[in-house]
């Protein structure tokens, strides 16, 4: 079986890089099961944010999520990770996940025309 890479878009990592140690870890062990195919244990699908994106849910003292898209072949991109404060996700949130997605499929596009 293949390992499917991870591919930041924007600012994803250093989001990830600034959530505290353990949220961290159980946002990296979630984003390793789905290397391996393997759904994490707690996520939703997040269809407001763009077509086969996700959420992977962890909750520490406080909750965080991250926005991944695992659908296509080449690699697994992570969109956003942030602290959620309430019950509903901030409209900014879904604004950055949205803008990043966007980004992700222009990036994808301009490379399959520059292969042709």
């Amino acid at each position: 079986m293949t390992i499917k890479p991870i591919r930041w878009v924007g600012a994803a990592r250093e989001e990830i890089q600034s959530l505290p140690e353990e949220a961290r870890k159980d946002a990296g062990f979630a984003l390793w099961t789905i290397q391996q195919g393997i759904p994490p244990s707690d996520f939703k699908p997040m269809s407001i944010v763009g077509k086969g994106v996700e959420e992977i849910r962890i909750r520490t003292e406080d909750a965080y999520r991250v926005f991944y898209i695992a659908r296509f072949e080449e690699a697994i991109y992570v969109l956003h990770a942030f602290q959620k404060k309430n019950q509903k996700t901030a409209q900014k949130n879904l604004e950055v996940g949205q803008k990043r997605y966007q980004q992700l499929l222009q990036n994808r596009l301009n490379l399959r025309e520059s292969e042709q």
